[in-house]
């Protein structure tokens, strides 16, 4: 299963009225288009807006409204954070605040030194115990270790540039989520005292960069309860991602973390080495999920030309995969982003299925007008790893 993370798109009005991925020359994803059979997915349910880490639990086939509790759990999975159950966890970004005001949500996406921020902020004294952990570019953890909070508590992250930082509540009145939210506003208050005055962001500031002064909170929860997919579907599975996230919804699954040279999460990926890391490693599982997070970061910045250049990349390296010959390929996404919207949305995805006898369509092209034309219709996300079980003969009959 092939994850162009944040491949949907809108059309675009400086590109003839097409999107980054109908605007692209893709002669492989045509192909492949071509000679397998083609629909839309909604990750979630039409119209529902997924995140990447719902939108990758869909993928799996579990229900993202049974098991998910918020994202911080899945990223402190992906960095190998020693978790128990009952602590809380908050997915984080290094921004950078100017009296009160959130003016870059990434901190100019900030590459370098988050190590020393972060190993200044875990030698701070505080009301109970906690471990920061960066992550990649701008994206870190934290987790509260203290049994006695709850998750249920708002973001301190605006979500948007030019707002107001905000002060997180808790959802109701229960005494462990109003102990979290305050938590997490002393927190927030004395990490800005810290980094603001942190030499990594002082000579930021002397170079013209946005310093990564204060650090933004979301996505709260506990560890879900989540049975393994070999438990579930009776397969050996494992996952190829560049980013903790899609790595910590998998672990959490019970799947291998296969490791890649050069898979950095961004545009600087290495395409080549995760394709050959497939081929590689095909045979010794039944299932290989692979991330390729490219896409997104251009739709987030609402930059349509070096989307479609990053979209050209991925179909450029895709003949390493033509040596497979008795694997079944998915490709499609988690969720769309669309430039113009520089946030996820829910537009259905585009999707291509082939492998031996799968029922090829009259779909020529990869791209999300041309693959709602196909022979899949319109599927959900939690139903295609039931597809490709099937089409594998490793699906079990429903009834006598």
């Amino acid at each position: 299963m092939l994850i162009l993370d944040g491949i949907g798109d809108r059309p675009v009005k400086e590109i003839g009225n097409r999107t980054p991925l109908e605007a692209a020359h893709t002669p492989n994803l045509d192909r492949f288009a071509t000679n397998g059979v083609n629909g839309i997915m909604d990750t979630i349910a039409p119209g529902i807006i997924p995140g990447s880490d719902t939108g990758h639990l869909a993928l799996l086939g579990y229900d993202p409204y049974q098991v998910y509790s918020g994202r911080g759990p899945f990223e402190a999975s992906g960095l190998d954070m020693n978790l128990h159950r009952g602590e809380v966890v908050f997915r984080c970004n290094f921004g950078t605040l100017e009296e009160g005001i959130v003016t870059d949500r990434r901190a100019g996406r900030i590459k370098d030194g988050t190590d020393l921020l972060a190993k200044a902020i875990n030698q701070m004294k505080f009301d109970i115990d906690f471990v920061f952990k960066e992550s990649v570019e701008h994206r870190a953890v934290l987790v509260f270790k203290d049994p006695n909070l709850g998750p249920l508590v708002s973001d301190t992250d605006p979500h948007l540039e030019d707002r107001p930082l905000l002060v997180s509540r808790a959802d109701d009145n229960n005494l462990p989520n109003l102990r979290t939210a305050g938590l997490i506003n002393k927190f927030t208050e004395m990490t800005t005292a810290i980094l603001s005055e942190h030499p990594v962001n002082l000579e930021r500031v002397e170079r013209g960069e946005p310093p990564a002064n204060v650090i933004l909170s979301r996505g709260a929860g506990s560890v879900p309860d989540m049975s393994s997919l070999e438990s579930l579907k009776g397969i050996r599975s494992a996952v190829i991602a560049g980013i903790p996230l899609v790595r910590g919804v998998c672990g959490l699954a019970g799947m291998d973390i296969l490791s890649a040279p050069g898979a950095t999460g961004g545009l600087d990926t290495d395409l080549e080495s995760i394709f050959k890391t497939i081929v590689g490693n095909i045979d010794d599982y039944d299932f290989i999920l692979v991330n390729i997070k490219g896409p997104d970061i251009p739709g987030h910045d609402g930059d349509h030309s070096c989307k479609i250049e990053f979209i050209e990349k991925i179909d450029a390296a895709l003949p390493l995969l033509e040596s497979m010959e008795d694997t079944y390929i998915a490709i499609t996404g988690d969720h769309s982003t669309p430039v113009m919207v520089k946030n996820h949305s829910g537009d259905p995805l585009p999707l291509t299925i082939i492998g031996k006898e799968v029922r090829v369509d009259d779909v020529a092209s990869f791209g999300e007008r041309s693959c709602a034309k196909g022979g899949l219709g319109r599927i959900r996300g939690m139903d295609l790893l039931n597809i490709l079980l099937d089409l594998a003969k490793r699906a079990e009959k429903f009834g006598a």
